[in-house]
């Protein structure tokens, strides 16, 4: 079903009842009052009656005769009268007998003075009628036929109002959402115009302040990110592929040139140490890719445990040294740690130390000396790790392009690359919450501050 049609059921139905409610109070409130009108009258002829039979005023034949004559015409009121020891005095139509009144209905009567009931359609009434001192009992009753009609025609003019209001209802309950969700059909037909190949398209935003305002804002800003998002992805495959084509070709063109003619065995092991090195640097440029993958996935994602950073840096240098027996990692510690909660941070090791490998391998590659010097301290609620060289430095343009994926400084060519080592460790350390600041002059060195929240 659609919202418009929901809607609009919704609408009618809510109004419907409401509509509803109010006719059912109109007619109830009808109803009682000429119930209660009626059995006022029936008393009034009730008193009357009694009175002038009891006054001797009329004799009782007549005022049979006057009952049964207007009874051919009107609705005439039956009355009767009683003594209280229910020995009837005079009766209407004796013959008719609307009440049949019985010594339980007298006995009643004396005890509340006035009863009002119903007889099938008829009303009817009891009360105790004092005349020169004595008690009688005195009841009446009739059909309210007059009164009945009047109900009739209200009931068919309640009827015919429910049954056009709803119509009218529906009707404006259907061109008010056909109105109110024509700005929902238009972002629609806006949103199906967006395509991939067109994916700067926005929809227009009339107020930014009702809620279809809000609505094509949000839808906006999830264009914003999947366009640069898309962009980004676009990038990232074109220099992977600029990137992979440099080894694979020289892998290629290696391997080529050494089956082009025969050649002595010194000749082919250098052929193959040397498509072996291409071989590694692929190899490397895809765990460099790999690890930049993971460094992309959602927190929720990453299994996390706590880690002291201390032993983190301690299995870094390990793995450094391992691949580079040249290098020189010095690791200090420059305050003492009363709690090992400062030093502890909760993360995903695997991790955080592959971001402190590339910025340890990051110092020593571009030192002369190959050192890299590792200070742990804490202050508040962070682990500050400082991690120096006494190096080339670095260029104001490099510092600010430091962390953007396969940007290759100025110096290049001092040591080789790909551009990802150090976008993979800010991202990391975006992930655990964390901060890197680069401090560095050319000719000075270069200084990397890391700021984690411990536990």
């Amino acid at each position: 079903m659609k919202i418009r049609t929901a809607l609009t059921l919704r609408y009618t139905c809510i109004t419907a009842a409401v509509f509803l409610v109010f006719i059912t109070a109109i007619y109830c409130v009808n109803e009682h009052s000429r119930s209660s009108a009626f059995f006022r009258n029936l008393k009034s002829e009730a008193i009357t009656k009694a009175h002038l039979f009891l006054n001797n005023q009329v004799d009782a034949a007549t005022m049979q005769s006057i009952y049964l004559n207007n009874k051919k015409f009107i609705d005439e009121v039956e009355v009767a009268v009683y003594d209280t020891n229910f020995h009837m005095l005079y009766h209407d139509a004796l013959q008719n007998d609307i009440i049949k009144e019985t010594p339980e209905m007298i006995r009643r009567i004396i005890q509340k003075k006035e009863i009002d009931f119903y007889i099938g359609k008829y009303q009817g009434v009891g009360i105790i009628y004092t005349f020169e001192g004595k008690e009688y009992i005195v009841t009446a009753a009739a059909y309210d036929g007059y009164g009945y009609a009047k109900r009739e025609i209200l009931e068919e003019t309640l009827v015919l109002l429910l049954v056009s209001g709803l119509s009218i209802l529906i009707i404006v309950g259907y061109i008010f959402a056909r109105s109110s969700l024509a700005p929902i059909r238009g972002i629609v037909k806006e949103t199906e115009s967006i395509t991939a190949s067109q994916i700067d398209k926005r929809l227009p935003v009339k107020n930014e302040k009702d809620e279809l305002g809000e609505l094509s804002l949000t839808f906006n800003a999830l264009l914003d990110r999947l366009e640069k998002s898309f962009n980004s992805q676009k990038m990232f495959i074109s220099n992977v592929s600029h990137e992979l084509r440099t080894p694979m070709a020289a892998l290629s063109a290696e391997l080529d040139l050494a089956l082009q003619k025969e050649r002595t065995p010194e000749q082919y092991q250098n052929a193959i140490h040397n498509a072996l090195q291409d071989s590694q640097r692929v190899i490397k440029l895809i765990d460099g890719l790999l690890n930049l993958a993971k460094a992309d996935y959602a927190p929720e994602q990453i299994k996390r445990e706590e880690v002291r950073l201390d032993e983190l840096l301690l299995d870094a240098r390990e793995l450094v040294l391992r691949a580079h027996p040249d290098y020189h990692i010095e690791l200090v510690f420059e305050q003492e740690a009363d709690d090992d909660k400062v030093l502890t941070v909760i993360g995903n090791s695997y991790l955080l130390t592959t971001a402190f490998v590339n910025l340890i391998e990051n110092n020593c590659k571009y030192s002369q000396n190959r050192t890299s010097f590792i200070q742990i301290a804490f202050w508040e609620q962070w682990s500050i790790i400082r991690l120096s060289d006494d190096g080339v430095g670095m260029s104001e343009k490099d510092k600010e392009n430091l962390f953007q994926l396969f940007y290759r400084g100025e110096n290049k060519e001092i040591a080789s690359g790909y551009g990802i080592g150090m976008t993979l460790a800010h991202k990391i350390l975006s992930l655990h919450k964390g901060e890197i600041s680069v401090f560095s002059h050319q000719g000075e060195g270069t200084t990397y501050v890391v700021k984690l929240p411990h536990i």
